[in-house]
């Protein structure tokens, strides 16, 4: 079957999908939403680089000791039988990511993405060594020579050395920061260590430094997906195109109703900041990460040609039409209502867990056996994971057969902090006592120096 010979809109489509990557130069912006942007930068870096240096009661405050099986947070220890606890809270990640879409679009991207975080670094870098936006793209427009290489070598020495020690610090939450600080001064690292402080950095240079707005638009899969999570009443960021068309340059002082122009001066300011690049005037595009930097640089223009703020905003679709907008509705109330749920009973069973854990093997070699003195008897091997930073002693007793004897050596019931225990148990009874041959019995452990820290577990007696 012959094909049908290609349109000019086909090669259109063709040349925009394959053509060669044009590099985006935002230019710096200034106002309410790019401090905002500022702050949540300082604060997450902050969080990220000085965390795995605090300390708490004597070790390394957050610290996720893989080779243990043991994570540290600020005096809780964590062991793989609290996986409950890291499938709750990404839960609670998942849905506060839907219920804050929902509300206002992508405040994920546009303040607190590590993506969006990084490059706001390396942009910073960027310009205080190149210059702005117009020495930028003149620089890299001019011939190589000794000037030019030596600002280009300036700019990627100093992403190497920030991305370096954003691996160091990634690689600081997994080993001891201190213990990774010596080895690396010494030049003893581990291999793994090593591959993962070299790979995070690697990471950190070529997506933040180089990629940048190649990640959001082609790699990142929540910009495919987040119109799913939009509605007609989602605060998104939107030009006004009832106010701003027809556009068209004119001085300040010039009548613009007299001339037939709308608010919009087409200055391109808005095209100029915005990260990846796209105009906000053609519509809400996937590719935009919700940083509002055009919402400040066209204020600004507005505020230059005094005319009122808000030609692009923050609004809703409802809003734009005239029709109203009502922030509490089934999709917002729904993702509330489970959020705050889950959140609560993630807080609850942390404040309630019992950092011991009591695994309870029975021997199956037989079913029972009788004793010499006539009793019948059944074996198991407990093992007690003692997931407190300080050493317990405990005791142990059984409930559920009245007339039941415990046997066991009270010396292995000292379990040091974070240390597992095992213990060969022989519970025995007269079968005169037992009313059916598999009997519900459990074991109670609790702690001498602490009555609070006590744990119940069921298991099976099994008799003639």
């Amino acid at each position: 079957m012959s094909q049908s010979a290609p349109t000019p809109n086909d090669r259109e489509v063709e040349n925009v999908l394959y053509q060669k990557r044009q590099k985006v130069y935002p230019r710096e912006v200034h106002g309410l939403f790019a401090r905002l942007r500022v702050a949540g930068v300082l604060v997450l870096l902050g969080l990220y680089y000085f965390v795995p240096w605090l300390t708490y009661d004597g070790h390394q405050a957050v610290l996720f000791d893989l080779p243990a099986r043991k994570f540290h947070i600020f005096g809780l220890v964590f062991w793989p039988q609290d996986f409950f606890y890291l499938a709750m809270l990404l839960v609670i990640a998942a849905l506060s990511l839907f219920f804050f879409t929902a509300l206002a679009g992508r405040l994920w991207c546009g303040y607190a993405c590590p993506q969006t975080v990084w490059t706001e670094v390396f942009l910073w870098m960027e310009r205080k060594i190149e210059g702005d936006r117009p020495r930028q793209m003149k620089l890299d427009k001019s011939p190589l020579n000794f000037r030019k290489f030596r600002i280009k070598a300036t700019k990627h020495a100093a992403w190497i050395a920030f991305a370096a020690w954003t691996g160091f610090t990634f690689v600081g939450f997994f080993t001891p920061i201190r213990e990774l600080g010596a080895s690396l001064m010494n030049f003893s690292l581990g291999p793994w260590e090593t591959f993962w402080i070299l790979f995070y950095s690697f990471a950190t240079y070529g997506n933040a430094g180089w990629l940048r707005e190649q990640v959001c638009i082609y790699m990142c899969p929540y910009a495919r997906f987040q119109s799913a999570m939009f509605d007609k009443d989602t605060l998104i960021i939107s030009y006004d195109e009832s106010r701003g068309e027809p556009r068209g340059s004119r001085k300040r002082s010039e009548d613009r109703a007299g001339k037939g122009l709308g608010d919009c001066i087409d200055c391109t300011m808005c095209v100029q900041v915005c990260p990846t690049g796209i105009d906000i005037r053609n519509g809400l595009q996937y590719q935009c990460i919700g940083c509002a930097a055009c919402i400040d640089a066209c204020n600004d223009v507005m505020d230059k040609m005094d005319y009122p703020r808000g030609l692009i905003r923050y609004t809703t679709e409802n809003r734009l039409e005239g029709r109203p907008t009502h922030v509490l509705r089934p999709r917002t109330l729904v993702y509330g209502f489970i959020l705050l749920a889950l959140l609560a009973g993630l807080i609850y069973a942390i404040a309630n867990r019992v950092p011991v854990d009591l695994n309870i093997i029975r021997d199956r070699n037989a079913l029972y056996r009788e004793t010499p003195m006539g009793l019948v008897e059944n074996i198991y091997t407990l093992k007690l994971i003692n997931m407190d930073e300080h050493a317990h002693s405990y005791q142990l007793t059984i409930e559920g057969l009245e007339q039941a004897e415990l046997v066991y050596r009270e010396d292995a019931l000292k379990v040091p902090a974070g240390a597992v225990a095992e213990l060969l148990v022989q519970v025995r009874i007269d079968p005169v006592h037992l009313d059916r041959p598999s009997n519900e019995i459990f074991f109670v452990l609790e702690s001498l120096e602490n009555p609070d820290i006590r744990i119940r577990q069921s298991g099976r007696f099994l008799g003639p």
